[in-house]
């Protein structure tokens, strides 16, 4: 590898990510470079497939695709496109802008319904229709307005493209999930490979030149690719891969929250047919040390957290050094990413999903780790769990300042996985006294500390909204869970905030580790509870998932649970299969889950016993009817 006298890095966002805001690796990664002297430039491909592939030329792209299948052969979403491809064609265009926000008055023309080309994604637009057959969308979480309707119809829409280039041109295409199953606790390389190796699609090929254009424009000598999900691990192999046969002298490095998480365990040379270093953790130490070393400054040995192929085969190399603290890792900068492209999509009507995908968002960190990090289903072993650091409000309200002298933009979704009280409490105090008006959402822990008069404090710097773990809604699980709250708590911090005006969000878990089907009939009536007396007004429930560097998956007798053998590791793994002694159908169990779930936030359901939401008979609660209105009472 040639010695390089003046790094140009490239920080690339792959496909796919969010699409109405970027995602923020690349944007601490090149503040902290631009901090430290670098020259450096982002680029969002994530971004720019979708506008490529949602245009009239790519539309027209896929109907050459379309040709050339049977029409017998063709799904009805497919064959529907194909026969309104006109509507689509004229349609594409204004419906793109208005989703960006540069055309607001083609909302009217969306939200009559006559506008759009409608194929099967709007079916589920019956679900909202009311006994007297009225409008469809007139009760969805409140009256919605036009241009939330049309936000609606549009993301709608582009589902329907979407399934359209997964049924005609690549099966693999999601918005989120893009060939995520290539990569997810893969044990082995070889589905990834071999998907690398077949012939490209219609998406590869613009996936690889729009990566030519980007190396063009920037001229880099370092690529780096962030890659936050599974679901992003495809397509940057596939830019790496356009990258290296055009540019074979180009260094290229892998980083992110799938390394981080998956590929501890790295032992596959083929990966490095593609990248040049592979970095776990926070990725500004090891950046600086693969910089002194690509200067000449510093030897291979001393590389931090970095794995490389030597001699054909892999390994892992850590120089132990300080990490840079986090007061002084700079402020992110979203500088060269085209802020106003970015698209507010309205797929689901639960009011806190919306906030995901709905308007764009400056992604900023309170702290870094967590200041719990006890919970037994989390990877508390991890560097981005287990290194808790703070700054100070002084500097966090710098930053905020100075992310919206760059953007013009005064949305912040703090990301850290519990936000500490005490630092909140800190940068609200600091944003009031500056009299800097900001709207923020992040996630807490439920914990006492935010007291009626902290909640109401945050809401006047600002907060608009809140999520947290309530987990499986049982003290005993809890417990076990090592939380380090009670259903009861949850309640009162609840209250608190939705009383200050906060929305609320709980995250909710089933299948954990010995959980009964009483557990989860009793769990689901604590939730019916909390939506009844007001305290949450959204929730999702998601199944329990152990990791290999989970509490669980490090000591599973202590969960009542035997762990399921792993194969041979040389690529990835994180998920693992368990076996737990109860027996429980948690699948069926979910559906029942979500379907009341679903009906809660739309105020349905409330009065009614939860079993009437399970399919198979089960039991009757033991929790008393009132019981938290009775404790919210005495609170």
């Amino acid at each position: 590898m040639s010695k390089i006298d003046t790094a140009r890095v490239l920080s690339i966002i792959p496909p796919m990510t969010q699409l109405n805001t970027p995602y923020p690796s690349t944007a601490y990664l090149t503040g902290f470079l631009r901090s430290q002297g670098v020259q450096a430039q982002q680029s969002d491909l994530a971004l720019a497939l979708m506008l490529k592939l949602f245009s009239k030329d790519g539309l027209l792209d896929i109907r050459k695709k379309i040709d050339k299948i049977p029409p017998k052969k063709r799904t009805p979403q497919v064959a529907l496109f194909d026969a309104t491809f006109d509507r689509y064609l004229s349609t594409i265009t204004p419906t793109m802008a208005f989703l960006q926000g540069r055309d607001s008055t083609i909302g009217h023309r969306i939200c009559s319904r006559n506008f759009l080309p409608e194929g099967e994604r709007f079916a589920q637009l019956d679900a909202y229709v009311d006994d007297e057959g009225g409008d469809p969308l007139a009760w969805a979480f409140g009256a919605l307005g036009m241009q939330d309707r049309a936000r609606h119809l549009g993301t709608l829409y582009l589902n329907d493209i979407a399934d359209v280039i997964r049924e005609a041109v690549d099966s693999r295409f999601e918005f989120v999930r893009y060939a995520e199953s290539l990569a997810m606790s893969q044990a082995t390389f070889d589905p990834l490979a071999r998907a690398l190796a077949a012939p490209t699609t219609l998406v590869d090929d613009y996936l690889a030149e729009l990566t030519l254009q980007s190396a063009l424009q920037h001229q880099p000598n370092i690529v780096l690719l962030s890659v936050p999900f599974p679901g992003a691990v495809y397509a940057a192999f596939r830019i790496a891969q356009t990258i290296r046969r055009q540019y074979p002298d180009m260094v290229i490095a892998l980083g992110g929250g799938f390394a981080n998480t998956e590929l501890r365990e790295l032992k596959e040379p083929r990966v490095f047919d593609y990248f040049d270093f592979v970095m776990l953790d926070a990725g500004e130490r090891p950046l600086l040390a693969l910089l002194e070393h690509l200067k000449g400054k510093r030897s291979q040995q001393r590389l931090v957290r970095t794995f490389t192929r030597v001699d054909g085969a892999v390994k892992y190399i850590n120089f132990v050094e300080p990490e840079v603290p986090f007061g002084e890792v700079g402020t992110p900068t979203w500088d060269g990413l085209p802020l106003d492209r970015y698209l507010s999509l309205l797929d689901m009507l639960n009011p806190m999903h919306r906030l995901w995908s709905d308007g764009r968002w400056n992604k900023l960190t309170v702290a870094h780790g967590c200041y719990w990090k006890k919970c037994s289903f989390c990877d508390i072993t991890l560097d981005y769990i287990s290194r808790y650091e703070t700054t100070t409000a002084e500097v966090l309200v710098d930053r905020i300042e100075a992310i919206i002298a760059e953007t013009g933009q005064t949305g912040f979704h703090f990301v850290d996985e519990a936000a500490p009280p005490k630092a909140l409490k800190a940068l609200a105090e600091e944003l009031i006294r500056r009299n800097v008006s900001i709207s923020w959402w992040g996630n807490i822990r439920f914990e006492k500390t935010f007291s009626p008069d902290l909640c109401r404090l945050l809401a006047e710097s600002g907060c608009i909204a809140i999520s947290g773990g309530l987990e499986v809604a049982s003290d005993r699980l809890l417990t076990l869970m090592k939380k380090g709250v009670s259903v009861e708590q949850v309640a009162k911090v609840t209250q608190s905030f939705t009383e200050a005006g906060v929305l609320v969000h709980a995250y909710l878990m089933y299948g954990f580790p010995t959980q009964t089907v009483q557990d989860t009939v009793d769990a689901l009536e604590y939730v019916r509870q909390l939506f009844d007396n007001g305290c949450i007004q959204s929730g999702f429930f998601h199944r329990f998932a152990c990791t290999v560097h989970s509490p669980v998956g490090k000591n599973p007798e202590e969960f009542g649970v035997t762990l399921e053998k792993l194969p041979e590791i040389s690529f990835a793994t994180n998920d693992i299969g368990f076996i737990d002694p109860t027996g429980v159908d948690h699948d069926a169990l979910g559906r029942a889950l979500n379907k009341a779930l679903y009906n809660y936030m739309h105020g349905i359901g409330l009065d009614d016993d939860v079993r009437v939401w399970f399919d198979s008979k089960v039991p009757r609660t033991t929790i008393a009817k009132h019981r938290l209105a009775k404790a919210l009472q005495q609170y």
